[in-house]
C-alpha cells in the first residue's frame, strides 16, 4: 500500500514538473544588483530571490509579487560558450525593468542569475513560467 502511495505521488510530481516546463515562455535574463528601493515594496528588504520584469510582464504593476520559475537554455553571445548551470530557480516580482533600458524580459538579481547561469555571460536565453 505504501509502495503504491509513493509510486502515486511520484508520477503525479513528475506530470506536474513535465506539464509546467512543457508550457513554459521563452524569453531573455539579465542580472542587477541594487535591490532597493524596489517599485513594489519601497524600501522592504524582499530578500535575495528578486528579479524586475520587462513592460511587457510588469502589467502596470500587477506583476508585484508574482513567482516565476526560471531556467537558463543558452548563450545569447559569444562571451561565454556553455553559461547554463543547469536546474532552475523561483524569483519573486519586486520590480519594473523600464525601456528602452530594459536588455532583457526579466531582470534577475545577482544571486538568482548565478544559480542558473555564470554571470560572466551577462545575458542568458531562458525559459520561464509563473
Amino acid at each position: 500500500m505504501a509502495i503504491q502511495r509513493s509510486a502515486a505521488l511520484l508520477v503525479m510530481a513528475l506530470s506536474i514538473s513535465y506539464f509546467s516546463m512543457a508550457f513554459a515562455i521563452s524569453g531573455t535574463a539579465t542580472f542587477y544588483t541594487t535591490y532597493v528601493p524596489s517599485a513594489c515594496y519601497g524600501f522592504q528588504d524582499q530578500g535575495v530571490m528578486i528579479a524586475a520584469v520587462s513592460d511587457p510582464l510588469w502589467d502596470n504593476g500587477a506583476a508585484c509579487g508574482r513567482m516565476y520559475r526560471i531556467s537558463c537554455t543558452g548563450r545569447t553571445n559569444d562571451g561565454v560558450l556553455q553559461p547554463c548551470r543547469g536546474g532552475s530557480v523561483t524569483v519573486k516580482v519586486v520590480d519594473r525593468c523600464p525601456s528602452p533600458g530594459c536588455q532583457a524580459t526579466i531582470d534577475l538579481s545577482q544571486e538568482a542569475f548565478s544559480q542558473i547561469a555564470d554571470p560572466a555571460a551577462g545575458k542568458i536565453n531562458i525559459d520561464y513560467n509563473q
